[in-house]
């Protein structure tokens, strides 16, 4: 059983089934919180909440919620007005459909929280619910009202628990109008390649091998200044130029990523710009230095072998041809003799 602090005490509405559940936060932050202080002399800056109409300090207890109307009237709501809301959300998480998992745009995801049974009694109905998600592998879609305002919510098995995710009304998602870029842009089958071959490279991480550096090196900051020792450098940020040439950057990228992994740089990686060709995509070829040096020489043999005997077939060609030029001036000058 959680033993943590329960924000929302009510029901899960389930047709007919009335399941008593506590709500209970699902996520915690670990980030680090600072004070503002005066820079001068450290001491703290405090906020003291005045009332404008005594202009006295006035204490949490005297604090209550207003609504500002239009003309600048506040109009004061109390926790009773809105804890008898004439909704039957007011107190319940109420289930009103059941839908597949992917139906739910991640963008409307909000806060997570667990629904933790409330007593011994809501124990049978608490499983069935539990059970029959897990079977149906489908999501339940509440309405619920916390901290003043209905919202929507979706049910889940994690682990053996319930937990709900709230729910973006789907009227509060922006449509992505204008994020996208305006202009055409053609992407290359080989810049394709190379953009697969670097997820290849990169591949799955287990989010559990990940962790929050930005915290861990404040935390450094703070225990170096606190034994008045000055804290670590940060090394200079590489500096980074426009990337003129999107095939050498991907390139680059997956020789990088292989290094990093400890791998060995695969050249086969390296895929250089061809001509665009109307068949389908494919990967990239792996060709050898010593295999296309060899064929080099070989063609650059054949070519000055070809180049020889040409000039020689050329010379001996003009040879033939002076030659014949001669005999025939001879056998002129001797018919003009005669």
């Amino acid at each position: 059983m959680l033993h943590v602090r329960s924000i929302w005490n009510g029901a899960i509405s389930f047709g007919l089934v009335s399941i008593p559940i506590k709500l209970v936060n699902a996520t915690e932050s670990h980030s680090i919180s600072f004070r503002q202080i005066h820079t001068e002399d450290g001491g703290r800056i405090r906020y003291r909440k005045f009332c404008e109409l005594e202009d006295r300090e006035v204490t949490q207890g005297e604090i209550g919620k207003g609504y500002e109307d239009a003309d600048g009237t506040i109009i004061p709501i109390t926790e009773e007005d809105l804890s008898s809301l004439p909704i039957p959300t007011a107190k319940t998480i109420e289930i009103v459909a059941f839908v597949p998992g992917d139906r739910i745009d991640p963008l409307q995801m909000d806060a997570a929280y667990y629904l933790q049974a409330s007593g011994a009694p809501a124990a049978k109905p608490y499983t069935l619910l539990r059970e029959a998600l897990k079977r149906s592998n489908k999501v339940a879609i509440a309405k619920f009202a916390l901290r003043g305002r209905e919202r929507l919510g979706m049910l889940r098995v994690v682990g053996e628990a319930i937990a709900m995710h709230g729910l973006l009304w789907p009227d509060e998602v922006r449509a992505p109008e204008g994020v996208a870029p305006d202009t055409d842009v053609t992407v290359r089958d080989q810049e394709l390649d190379l953009a697969d071959a670097l997820m290849d490279t990169l591949g799955e991480v287990d989010l559990e091998d990940l962790h929050d550096e930005y915290r861990e090196a404040v935390e450094e900051v703070i225990a170096a200044k606190a034994a008045g020792e000055t804290p670590r450098q940060a090394p200079e940020p590489a500096k980074g130029g426009k990337v003129l040439d999107l095939m050498a950057a991907l390139e680059n990228s997956v020789r990088a990523a292989r290094e990093s992994r400890g791998e060995e740089p695969d050249d086969h990686a390296e895929v250089k710009p061809l001509p665009q060709r109307k068949t389908a995509r494919a990967a990239p070829k792996q060709t050898g230095g010593k295999k296309s040096t060899s064929t080099a020489k070989k063609t650059a043999a054949k070519k000055t072998t070809a180049a020889k005997k040409s000039t020689a077939k050329s010379g001996q060609g003009a040879k033939k041809t002076a030659a014949k030029k001669t005999t025939a001036k001879k056998s002129t000058s001797r018919k003009r003799t005669a």
